[in-house]
């Protein structure tokens, strides 16, 4: 049974929500999930970042510096991975929560035995916020189907592609 996407608030307050989903071949959890999305980030996606980061930093907003690539084996509640703090993590679902002055920030992906969803809220919280999501959530949308696309290739490409991803 697939778990219930988290949102960081009741979606009938949220300013931005998105829900997407692929069918897998094989049942993978939440963390691994996230691990294969983020460890190779396109250069694109870096580009965003940065240009993400010079312009926030203008307005008092911490820089983020985008994804590591980092492998996540084992992660509490409480950790970061990345610029995202762990709020809940099971083997089939990973909550994400980023905060500031301006926006909450939830990114939730779920698994089950044959699919994978990632689930996005936000609230914003000033003009600021407000005017940040108009690009972000037009883009977010398509970063988030094509992070889905090359992560059901990857588990296609290598169907013994297995690590240990814990909670």
């Amino acid at each position: 049974m697939k778990p219930k996407a988290a949102t960081v608030a009741d979606r009938s307050t949220l300013d931005y929500y998105d829900s997407q989903a692929i069918n897998v071949a094989r049942t993978i959890t939440a963390l691994e999930a996230w691990t294969i999305i983020t460890e190779q980030t396109s250069p694109l996606m870096r580009l965003a970042f940065r240009i993400r980061d010079a312009i926030s930093t203008v307005f008092g907003v911490r820089r983020i510096e985008g994804f590591s690539g980092a492998r996540w084996d084992n992660v509490s509640v409480g950790d970061h991975l990345d610029f995202f703090l762990v709020e809940n993590i099971q083997p089939d679902i990973l909550v994400l929560t980023a905060r500031d002055r301006h926006l909450d920030v939830m990114t939730c992906v779920t698994t089950s035995t044959d699919s994978v969803s990632i689930t996005a809220s936000v609230i914003t919280k000033n003009i600021f916020g407000k005017f940040y999501m108009l690009p972000v959530g037009l883009a977010h949308r398509r970063i988030v189907r094509n992070s889905l696309r090359k992560l059901k290739q990857s588990l296609d490409g290598d169907p013994t592609r297995t690590r240990s991803a814990g909670g």
